[in-house]
């Protein structure tokens, strides 16, 4: 799954640990590999003109989403499967998120930007797959959907740290006793 990341935000974020969730909530939602996702970090001012054009609504707000291909019931894409007459990758679509915005929100949810971040990607990846959040029941499938997916992305992520950490760990340790192979030859005198 390809992901490309544009920041015009002005903002510095962890771009690849975006496109990681990104690409993660697109496998979970069983998303062709072949599809290509675009994400576009935007200043405040541009959310605001995006905002009112697309929604006819006042101000920035966090994400927005707009989806390219069409998809059927189940969100996969007609032209993303590994076995589609269209042969190429499919685009899902383009998420924009405001970083501004997303610093405001977390503050107030208590958390990291960066999660607030994750928290609007794997929403705008759920708007392109057809889920909406207008109605109670959809509000309930779609929230419930997008935490497990958050979840099982923060214990992927933990998971993977602890692996490193423990590689590290047993590199210095091998490297400590002699274990790591052969030493160099020294000049001899």
């Amino acid at each position: 799954m390809g992901v490309e990341i544009r920041n015009e935000s002005g903002t510095t974020v962890a771009e690849v640990s975006i496109a990681a969730v990104a690409r993660f909530a697109m496998d979970r939602m069983g998303v062709s590999p072949l599809v290509e996702l675009s994400v576009l970090l935007v200043s405040s001012g541009v959310m605001a003109d995006l905002h009112e054009r697309w929604m006819d609504l006042l101000g920035p707000t966090d994400v927005m989403a707009f989806p390219m291909e069409d998809t059927d019931e189940d969100g996969v894409l007609a032209g993303g499967k590994p076995d589609s007459p269209f042969g190429g990758p499919a685009l899902l679509g383009d998420i924009v998120l405001c970083p501004e915005v997303a610093r405001e929100q977390a503050a107030v949810a208590g958390h990291s930007v960066l999660e607030e971040l994750h928290l609007l990607t794997v929403h705008g990846v759920l708007h392109l797959l057809g889920y909406d959040h207008a109605e109670p029941a959809e509000e309930r499938e779609m929230f419930t959907l997008q935490d497990r997916i958050l979840e099982e992305f923060r214990r992927a992520e933990g998971a993977s740290a602890r692996r490193i950490a423990q590689r590290d760990a047993d590199t210095r340790l091998l490297r400590v006793v002699g274990l790591d192979g052969p030493e160099e030859p020294g000049p001899s005198g």
